[in-house]
């Protein structure tokens, strides 16, 4: 084995603490290391990590490529290589950084799906109520829309989180960034029903009696599960679009851009680091109205 692995445990020790990255991230960055670190003791045995140039890198991404690896997650790669380079920079382990040129492939701007504020509607409406997990899953849909929430964030919503009476919740995000979201309309009224007629009727296993959102063993839900419920709802509801938690989150913040919502507020709601991740949903929005022209107006 490499003695270049010896620098992924300090490396991830890094990201934790002064990267401040989510474990997926980590974890993913991990990955993409010892990916390099693999295909370096195959290619070049030997190659010590101070001597590695930018060929070196480029070829490893060439190859990733020819490999069939989707773009994004060529980019994806390419983002821990330079991030783990970097690292090795700062702690002089290398005295000059071969990634810092490095370059990806150029990814073309992906629009998430939406949905219709109809399509929403008729989602909760064909929820069945009568079902013990009937009133818990319409709380995840108004939820997921009616604040933005990441689907993590969703399944570790706490009680203790939500700040009924000022309106708002108490979100811990990426990199543990804390965030207000407000909680209004139907949201607001599904969690306030939820905690105190339905929960009660819940007996939490130890550690577990501050969620949220419960199974029917007392436990968390993981976020498999709230992709599985979201589907399931969605199947039922006739969308023929493919939904996940996220898609929530998209349609969230695209109709309040459509509303006419300041992009800065919504930059703040969701919790983006850069107003650049958010303008995607100003293009989102000219999308939208490019498109009502088109179907309605009688000289397009």
């Amino acid at each position: 084995m490499s003695d270049n692995i010896q620098y992924i445990k300090p490396f991830m020790s890094y990201l934790r603490l002064e990267r401040g990255l989510s474990d997926n991230s980590n974890e993913s960055y991990e990955r993409d290391v010892r990916r390099l670190i693999d295909y370096l003791e195959s290619s070049t045995p030997g190659l010590d990590i101070k001597l590695i140039e930018l060929r070196h890198l480029r070829k490893f991404i060439n190859d990733l490529n020819k490999a069939g690896l989707a773009v994004r997650s060529q980019a994806r790669t390419i983002s821990g290589i330079k991030a783990f380079f970097q690292f090795l920079y700062i702690e002089e382990i290398v005295d000059h950084n071969p990634a810092s040129l490095l370059e990806g492939p150029k990814i073309g701007r992906h629009l998430p799906e939406i949905l219709t504020s109809d399509e929403i509607e008729a989602i909760i409406k064909n929820i069945d109520l009568s079902l013990p997990a009937g009133f818990r899953n319409k709380t995840i849909i108004e939820v997921l829309y009616g604040c933005g929430l990441r689907v993590s964030e969703c399944t570790g919503l706490l009680i203790s989180q939500i700040h009924f009476r000022d309106g708002y919740l108490q979100i811990m995000g990426k990199g543990q960034k804390e965030r207000l979201v407000p909680l209004g309309g139907e949201a607001h009224k599904s969690l306030n029903v939820l905690i105190n007629e339905y929960l009660p009727h819940v007996t939490p296993k130890p550690g577990f009696e501050d969620f949220v959102f419960l199974n029917k063993f007392g436990k968390t839900l993981s976020r498999i599960m709230i992709f599985q419920i979201v589907r399931m709802l969605s199947d039922n509801a006739g969308i023929i679009k493919t939904i996940s938690p996220h898609t929530f989150r998209h349609s969230f913040a695209t109709h309040l851009v459509e509303g006419g919502a300041d992009l800065r507020a919504v930059q703040e709601m969701l919790g983006h680091e850069s107003i650049l991740t958010t303008e995607i949903y100003t293009h989102l929005n000219r999308e939208y109205l490019t498109d009502t022209i088109h179907r309605f107006h009688p000289r397009s």
